[in-house]
């Protein structure tokens, strides 16, 4: 893949392929253009469990420093735990250094607030302008850095407070768990221990990054599927390296799908406490029947995590996400978070006395597939305008990419946040018929259609 291809600048920050497009030079300065668009202060760097992790980090400890930042290394951590620890601490801001589903060869700075929110896309087009023009203010004197191991320990108890721990706790789940040895390779045991629970731990080991594919996908976690079977688990869990998003696996040892985590989740929370949901435009639309059972209305978004959260505070929404596995409760954290998402579906299991199965089997059923397509920048709206001729006679959404809906499935097409590819989801009432969504789009986008 050429340098222009796997450096991607956008609303989830910079990220590309270490020492091709994704060098030192370049962390310096977007870490020196942040110090200065945050300002004086402390900021907050935690990593995953990437090689390339510390060369990073030193990279964008040496951009806070020249321009007179205070860089608080706070350590391997989940990505949500660092954005929760930079609004707890009152700090000018963070930077979490995962590339998260991307494949090893990669990382990635993604930028917070002081609000503990991904930057929002005007502000990331300003700092993005200020790496640009290249021009920082010089620090008159250095800062020193500092360490802070707190991270870790302030999340846990933020999320515990959100929840029933007594019930959760007298169930005694046996939980199998895979952390792909990324960042919550520590702090994922700890916190299900802390819930009562015997755990089956699968890749928690944070020197050996990765045994598998970061992507919590069905087809990608088949030990963890085993090791429910192996140890008799009630439930195993998934996470991807930076540990926001999370995938089910039931007491059988079959994968949930990605899409199945948000909409228990939002059915548990609206149990308690009815109103608003954000989602998506590519979430599933099981997450929209089960808020019409509880009286509530679904907003869609943007794919893209600030996207779901600016709607969420519009709107009053405390609970919301992402399809790809990302929970996110308000009222503990703004962000896409792997351990709300343990957490509530522990207390849905431990309120409601059932299986992880049967709680699914509560909800309505549909096939959600995925595709992808290599697609360079300049050719992605050429491919959106084809599709919108192709499909002109049918309902459209154009505000992220082309979504059309017929009565009963949909098919969205859009480009990656992260990657030169575009994305292609589909849901439909069988595989088949997400299936033949799929094939023809593909067919139509395809260089040989």
């Amino acid at each position: 893949m050429s340098r222009r291809l796997s450096l991607k600048i956008g609303p989830s920050g910079v990220r590309g392929i270490v020492g091709e497009s994704l060098t030192p030079q370049v962390v310096i300065s977007f870490a020196a253009a942040f110090g200065n668009y945050s300002g004086p202060g402390e900021i907050l760097l935690g990593t995953d469990t990437r090689p390339s992790a510390e060369m990073v980090k030193q990279a964008a400890i040496a951009g806070l420093l020249s321009v007179g930042v205070t860089p608080v290394d706070v350590g391997i951590v989940p990505l949500p735990a660092l954005m929760l620890h930079v609004r707890q601490a009152g700090a000018r801001g963070g930077i979490g250094i995962s590339a998260s589903h991307n494949p090893i060869e990669w990382n990635a700075l993604k930028f917070i607030g002081p609000d503990g929110i991904v930057l929002r896309a005007n502000q990331a087009a300003e700092l993005t302008d200020l790496y640009h023009q290249g021009v920082y203010s010089r620090a008159t004197e250095i800062p020193e850095a500092r360490a802070d191991a707190s991270t870790l320990a302030r999340h846990r108890e933020a999320v515990l407070a959100a929840v029933d721990v007594a019930a959760i706790r007298a169930r005694r789940f046996k939980v199998a768990v895979d952390c792909g040895n990324g960042a919550a390779s520590v702090a994922t045991p700890a916190f299900l221990e802390a819930l009562g629970c015997t755990v089956e731990a699968l890749n928690v080991d944070p020197t050996r990054p990765f045994p598998r594919d970061p992507e919590p996908l069905p087809e990608n976690i088949g030990a963890l599927c085993g090791l429910v079977r192996e140890r008799g688990a009630e439930l195993g869990f998934a996470q991807d390296a930076d540990a926001d998003r999370l995938a089910l696996v039931d007491e059988t040892g079959e994968p949930l799908g990605e899409d199945c985590t948000v909409a228990l989740a939002v059915r548990h929370w609206l149990r308690r406490r009815p109103g608003p949901v954000v989602v998506n435009l590519a979430t599933s639309r099981i997450v929209d029947d089960v808020a019409a059972a509880y009286g509530s209305r679904v907003w869609r978004t943007r794919v893209g995590e600030t996207h779901v959260v600016e709607k969420m505070i519009d709107v009053g929404a405390e609970i919301g996400g992402e399809g790809n596995g990302g929970v996110i409760l308000r009222p503990v954290n703004a962000c896409r978070d792997s351990f709300v998402g343990m957490a509530l579906v522990l207390e849905a299991l431990a309120q409601e006395g059932v299986s992880l199965r049967a709680l699914r089997n509560k909800m309505p059923s549909y096939a959600l597939l995925h595709e992808t397509l290599l697609c360079p920048a300049r050719e992605v709206a050429p491919s959106l305008r084809l599709m919108q001729q192709h499909y002109r006679d049918k309902t459209l959404d154009l505000s992220d990419g082309l979504k059309v809906s017929w009565p009963d499935r949909w098919l969205a097409i859009r480009p990656s946040n992260t990657e030169p590819i575009i994305r292609l989801t589909a849901e439909a009432p069988t595989r088949e018929g997400a299936q033949a969504l799929l094939t023809e789009a593909m067919e139509r986008l395809s260089p040989e259609a």
